[in-house]
């Protein structure tokens, strides 16, 4: 109604507006002109209404086909609960069925689970396995995986993985593999298998790596004598030779990574001990210069002895037998002061530099004891800041407090050594210097006297 009288406003307005422009208009054509409209607006009403009574009809057979399958499917809900339901009270059933058809074979399931895990944890890291690989994938499996019985065929694969290894442990095999080396590199490599104890390749021994199923050599091999004692193996043909094993299977030789070496243990003296090395290197060279100084001197000396009369300048005696000829004509008591004073001139060279390797062979082993003090501070420093949970955090310290006196001791046993030489060779020819000055003056004593 309402948009009836808004379209008779606007057909008012029109008119009213088209008054004075449409002269031949009249209000007849105006009235017929306001019905044919009011038909239409009925027409277009009743289609309109006819639409929305379908629309609505149509949502009412939606809604009536989601509630038929809301239904339908709480219906199959209810059904499928009913039949887990069933199948758990089924299954429940064949269980105790399975129990009782298995018996003692449960029992046998149980012995073959662990022997395999047992074979599993022996095998994998054999070093048999670095010759035979992925023998210890089925026993893994055997171990972790397996839900039911074994069959004929499973059981007879762990009876030969463990007649395998059993075998393999009495042989000594050669083969080729593949060695990882410590730079990253890999080589093809006939390789000495010495039962399940060692492997033995071109550098040395080595050792499998069963996580990373890969040979690799020693980060450290052993000492000379034995590297070469396996070397000798690897190259022989026949027969019979001497051989370093390690019966713990590779353990003894993993701790030789982890062992100091001679050179690491004398860095470890840090600052005194390079000290100490330092005395000790100029102890012996001044001892080495001194003996052979000394061993020139008394073989000249020797010489000079069997050739009294012919006094050489060259030599601590020839030199005090020319001051004997230089004041023959003085009286006894000067010839003695003239003797005295040319043996006193010859001390020095003869005695030179022997203090010194006495001094330095008494120091050493106080600067030993001044690293052992240092190393002891620095470790009950690292136990206040760190405590001693770690003995680790303490060994370098310690190292140093153990190491220094050690090498005190060490410099100074051959420097007291090379001391006793020279001062013994030195006192020598002093004694015969001494002796022949004293024979001089005696034998002038005499001629004066006759």
């Amino acid at each position: 109604m309402k948009k009836m009288l808004k379209t008779l406003l606007i057909a008012s307005s029109v008119a009213a507006f088209s008054v004075p422009t449409m002269a031949q208009s009249t209000l007849d054509d105006l009235l017929e002109q306001v019905k044919s409209n009011r038909v239409s607006e009925a027409n277009i009403n009743k289609q309109r209404e006819a639409e929305f009574m379908s629309a609505r009809a149509d949502k009412q057979a939606l809604l009536r086909r989601a509630q038929a399958a809301l239904k339908a499917e709480k219906d199959r809900g209810d059904r499928l609960q009913k039949q887990f339901a069933d199948n758990e009270i089924t299954l429940a059933n064949k269980e105790v069925e399975l129990e009782q058809a298995v018996g003692n074979l449960g029992e046998m399931f149980g012995v073959v689970r662990s022997a395999s895990a047992e074979a599993y944890g022996r095998i994998a890291t054999s070093i048999v396995s670095a010759e035979y690989p992925g023998r210890g994938e089925f026993l893994e499996r055997m171990s972790n995986e397996a839900k039911g019985l074994p069959d004929i065929k499973e059981l007879e694969d762990l009876w030969f993985a463990l007649q395998t290894e059993m075998t393999e442990s009495g042989k000594i095999s050669r083969f080729d593999t593949e060695v990882i080396s410590l730079d990253g590199g890999s080589t093809t490599q006939t390789v000495v298998r010495v039962g399940t104890f060692n492997l033995i390749g071109e550098e040395g021994y080595l050792i499998y790596k069963d996580d990373l199923k890969q040979v690799q050599p020693l980060g450290r091999q052993p000492e000379g004598h034995m590297v070469s004692g396996a070397q000798s193996f690897l190259n022989a043909n026949g027969g019979m030779l001497p051989l370093y094993i390690d019966p713990s299977k590779g353990q003894i030789l993993s701790l030789l990574t982890s062992a100091a070496t001679l050179e690491e243990r004398y860095h470890a003296g840090g600052l005194p001990g390079y000290i100490i090395t330092g005395m000790l290197a100029i102890g012996l060279l001044i001892s080495l210069y001194k003996i052979i100084t000394l061993t020139v001197m008394g073989g000249s000396i020797r010489k000079q002895l069997n050739n009294i009369d012919n006094p050489s300048t060259k030599n601590p005696l020839g030199r005090i037998l020319t001051v004997y000829e230089e004041n023959k004509d003085a009286d006894t008591e000067t010839l003695e002061l003239k003797v005295d004073e040319a043996i006193l001139r010859e001390l020095p060279s003869i005695e030179s530099g022997i203090n010194i390797i006495k001094i330095l062979a008494a120091i050493a082993p106080l600067l030993g004891l001044l690293g052992t003090v240092i190393g002891m501070i620095l470790t009950f420093q690292q136990i206040t800041l760190f405590g001693t949970g770690d003995p680790k955090l303490m060994a370098g310290s310690i190292s140093m407090a153990l190491v220094t006196t050690a090498q005190g001791i060490i410099a100074a046993l051959p420097l007291i050594l090379m001391h006793a030489i020279t001062a013994g060779r030195s006192k020598s020819i002093l004694h015969i210097l001494d002796e022949q000055a004293a024979g001089i003056v005696a034998s002038r004593a005499e001629g004066e006297k006759a």
